[in-house]
């Protein structure tokens, strides 16, 4: 019960509906009570009238006699009746409550669990899979509602409506409750161990949905690839294995399942055939009433779901514990990445890097080592560098979503730990090499960095990322609806439209990292000739593999397994005939060639 203690929070905070759920359920099982005793009342006023109504009726006071007994047993019914009712009414009021707080309570667990997840560091991501995140924040929230709900309301009726059930049948016949009551605890028993069996398939089955659900996700994703291939038959095959294992899962859970109701069946009628008997013989000994028995067939009936639910209420405890524990490792995470002195002044743009070293915490591999550089305000980096030899790390220390191993960074003379986070990265437009857009308009991506919808600054983006006219082209221009991940523009486009995006907020830091892989050479030229006013305003750093991106910038920096091996402009590093050099060299050999076949 440990890690459930952190729900005590939300429960305090609603201790309100806790609290009157707690009263309706004591009203409640005191209208289930009730009844049983009418129950026995009326059964014994029949048979002791039915004794003298034969001498009545040979006397000739038949009619009045029945009158008066069908009144008496009309307002028994009347009165049974109206109890149902309470009951149900108080029944509706517990669900009003008690499960109105596990649903407020599941809404405040799922704010807090996302608020945590969106202000953990990248290296968190880096670690856990979005399954696992996914799952965290559906699946095991939802595990542990059904503990703040029908387990807790189902567990207040057990703790309320057994000692008041049991001490009513001590008093009227203690030898009677106790063999009336003898089956119940192997019930429990019972329903515990069948309940775990059901829990444990149930995993299985969830495992299974989940493998079918990733397969069939990962065929529709991929289905260009599919049929590129001609693996459409392959696809179907191995779809119809995944849907067999599903099958057989939930055919052994419905096994069990089947069990379930009829071994409640089974003990309940031992229990009902118990009592009549030894009821009975009570009876024929003189000892009690025929209405006894009958109140203690309803009092078994009454105690059966209860101690039934014991079993479930159990299972569903040692699921949400479980749930819980998962729930906070994730909450338990700590953020290193936190803002020293909260600092919100206006940022300029100078960027002074010192001795960078950085070492990815999750894999051990050194990304960066004893980098420095610097860029003024309004000045344009180029960074190059072949696959794996820092480029992006440098972005991201940029955009703080690490802190650095060694070494520090200072934007406008000030260390960029001091910054607030937010404030910094309002400040740092960046286009990522792993274009990620919205199942959103075109227009809405554009303006995801704004604080509000500015038409006319959406479309100056558009126009200067080159994209404008292709948008304008689709029928509904900026409010066509994109599909998953941006699927319905090619990737040029989505790369242009990233781009758009990002000066849209028009920052003073704008990074560029591998943003035109995707796009030709012209396109990208056009680019960035569009851009160059735009980074003219503000610095600019330019990460590239293509030395035709970075060739408009001041500076140049060249990266090689984490270490700066040539710095300085364009033309400079052509007369040292260096590896710059030789990468240009190579590049426009590259495409003139292909120029030449075209």
């Amino acid at each position: 019960m440990k890690p459930l203690w952190r729900l005590n929070k939300y429960l305090y905070k609603y201790k309100g509906l806790l609290l009157l759920g707690v009263l309706f359920t004591v009203i409640s099982n005191i209208f289930v009570i009730i009844p049983a005793q009418l129950v026995r009342l009326a059964i014994d006023y029949v048979v002791e009238s039915f004794s003298i109504f034969r001498p009545l009726e040979l006397g000739g006071l038949g009619e009045s006699a029945q009158e008066i007994f069908l009144k008496f047993v009309l307002v028994f019914g009347v009165l049974i009746l109206t109890m149902a009712l309470l009951r149900g009414f108080f029944l509706f009021l517990i669900r009003q409550t008690i499960i109105i707080m596990s649903r407020k309570i599941e809404y405040d667990m799922k704010n807090e669990i996302f608020d945590k997840y969106q202000n953990l560091s990248l290296s968190f991501y880096r670690k856990n899979s979005t399954g696992d995140l996914m799952a965290r924040i559906t699946e095991d929230v939802s595990r542990v509602r059904m503990y703040l709900g029908p387990a807790i309301m189902y567990g207040l009726n057990l703790l309320i409506l057994f000692p008041l059930v049991i001490s009513y049948m001590v008093m009227v016949n203690p030898e009677l409750t106790f063999y009336s009551l003898l089956p119940l605890p192997i019930l429990s028993i019972s329903i515990y161990f069948v309940n775990n069996l059901i829990n444990e398939r149930s995993e299985k089955i969830q495992r299974s949905l989940s493998n079918l659900s990733t397969f069939v996700q990962e065929a529709f994703s991929g289905i260009r690839v599919l049929k590129a291939f001609v693996r459409e038959d392959d696809s179907v095959r191995n779809f119809a294995m995944a849907s067999e294992d599903y099958k057989d899962k939930s055919i052994r859970l419905t096994k069990v399942n089947a069990l379930f109701f009829p071994l409640i069946m089974a003990l309940v009628g031992i229990s009902t055939i118990i009592t009549v008997y030894i009821g009975g013989l009570q009876v024929i000994n003189g000892e009690i009433g025929y209405g006894v028995i009958a109140e203690f067939i309803l009092y078994v009936n009454m105690l059966t779901w209860p101690v039934t639910s014991l079993g479930w209420i159990t299972s569903i405890v040692q699921r949400a514990a479980a749930s819980q524990t998962r729930i906070n490792e994730f909450l338990d995470e700590k953020n290193d990445i936190k803002s020293s002195d909260h600092i919100k002044d206006e940022i300029h743009g100078d960027i002074k890097v010192s001795n960078l070293s950085f070492t990815y915490p999750d894999s051990g591999i050194k990304a960066l080592d004893q980098v420095s550089f610097e860029i003024k305000a309004g000045q344009t980096l180029g960074i190059i560098g072949t696959t794996g030899s820092g480029k992006s790390t440098i972005a991201n220390l940029l955009m703080r979503m690490y802190d650095p191993t060694e070494g520090h960074i200072e934007i406008d003379g000030k260390n960029i730990q001091a910054y607030d986070i937010a404030h910094l990265r309002k400040n740092i437009g960046y286009v990522p090499q792993d274009v990620f857009l919205f199942s959103d308009s075109i227009g809405n991506n554009i303006a995801f960095g704004l604080d509000y919808s500015d038409q006319e600054r959406i479309e100056q983006a558009a126009k200067d990322a080159d994209v404008y006219q292709n948008i304008i082209d689709f029928p509904k221009g900026f409010e066509t609806v994109l599909g998953e991940r941006g699927i319905t523009l090619s990737g040029g486009q989505k790369q242009r439209v990233s781009i758009a995006r990002a000066i849209a907020k028009e920052p003073q830091i704008l990074i560029l990292d591998d943003c035109l892989s995707a796009v030709d050479t012209k396109t990208e030229n056009v680019i960035l000739t569009a851009m160059k006013n735009i980074m003219q305003q503000r610095t600019s750093i330019i990460i590239s593999h293509r030395v035709s991106s970075a060739k408009l910038a001041d500076q140049i920096i060249v990266l090689d397994d984490g270490k700066i091996i040539e710095s300085g402009n364009h033309d400079l590093l052509i007369a040292q005939k260096g590896v710059y050099a030789e990468l240009y060299e190579k590049q426009t050999q590259a495409g003139e060639s292909v120029d030449s076949e075209i």
